[in-house]
């Protein structure tokens, strides 16, 4: 079971334990996360001129669509500002910017009616995104540009946070992904060829909890829960952002949730970003994070996490 905890009050230390045990933390709008959704907005209706965003989809054949996207993303990705941002939603959150680290935010687009849900525009089946290569000490930021609602937003699988999924994540190596595939989303456009880890084995989608929060709300949660986009059925088109986090003293302890079925190969490690400086993680630590971690048992963890 999760818990969601609203406007918490704990300690960064205190709620990175609680998001290693399975907890989601949600914040109400913020000065500087305000500040990011406009910055975001300018330069999403810039890219679409008179069409709505949220609604454009019913205007453009899917293959200018995608286009668009393939020019929007990566530039939003780049962006200077969104460097001189993100340290402050962090600071803004309680995050010691001078040990914790972030790696450059990604513009997500969820379009409806399966418009257009591969490639650049991804529907994401249930994953963890630990079985991408992400470290267990890692923290995703999740953040509406427009406003949301429950059927176009994210579903948490809360059940599977300990319980094991067999999954394909053993064939995944994040260098070779980066190599081959990364680079090639915009070409898929009516489905998806690319060889991603996913459940091989049937995942009840239900009981699920989605959290809606109002443009520039944030959501944080684990990479290790389980969580999928939900099928958009809205008629608009959403809009999100996220970035991902780990602390310095959790990279260097080997700290975070529990690996109860990730087995792939490569990391992350080297995209994060100091808070201050921008300065990367020493190459000797980014070593140590190129296999996954044993599998453990979760309920001990938990159990170990609660008498530290």
């Amino acid at each position: 079971m999760s818990t969601v905890q609203v406007e918490s009050t704990l300690s960064d230390d205190e709620r990175r334990a609680k998001l290693y045990q399975g907890d989601l933390f949600v914040y109400a709008p913020k000065p500087a996360t305000r500040e990011f959704v406009e910055f975001a907005r300018a330069l999403i209706r810039e890219a679409f001129g008179d069409l709505d965003p949220e609604t454009a989809q019913h205007h453009m054949p899917v293959e200018d669509y995608a286009a668009l996207l393939a020019e929007l993303k990566p530039r939003f990705i780049h962006h200077p500002t969104c460097k001189e941002l993100l340290p402050a939603i962090l600071a803004e959150h309680g995050a010691d910017t001078t040990k914790t680290y972030f790696d450059v935010p990604r513009l997500r687009t969820s379009t409806s009616d399966d418009y257009l849900t591969s490639g650049i525009a991804y529907a994401f089946h249930p994953h963890r995104d630990t079985w991408y290569s992400a470290p267990f000490c890692q923290l995703n930021w999740w953040m509406p540009i427009f406003d949301i609602e429950a059927d176009n937003g994210l579903a948490f699988h809360p059940r599977y946070f300990s319980q094991a999924v067999r999954n394909g994540s053993a064939e995944y190596d994040y260098y070779e992904w980066n190599a081959k595939n990364r680079a090639s989303a915009a070409k898929h456009i009516r489905s998806d060829t690319r060889k991603q880890p996913k459940p091989e084995e049937e995942v009840e989608i239900f009981p699920q909890t989605r959290v809606v929060a109002p443009s520039g709300g944030m959501l944080i949660f684990s990479g290790a829960q389980l969580h999928s986009s939900v099928p958009n059925n809205t008629g608009r088109t959403r809009f999100s952002m996220d970035f991902r986090t780990v602390h310095l003293d959790d990279v260097l302890g080997h700290v975070g949730a529990p690996n109860v079925d990730s087995d792939c190969t490569g990391t992350t490690m080297r995209d994060y970003l100091r808070g201050t400086d921008l300065s990367r993680i020493d190459e000797d630590v980014c070593l140590t994070y190129d296999t996954a971690p044993p599998r453990e048992d979760a309920v001990l963890v938990f159990s170990h996490t609660a008498q530290a």
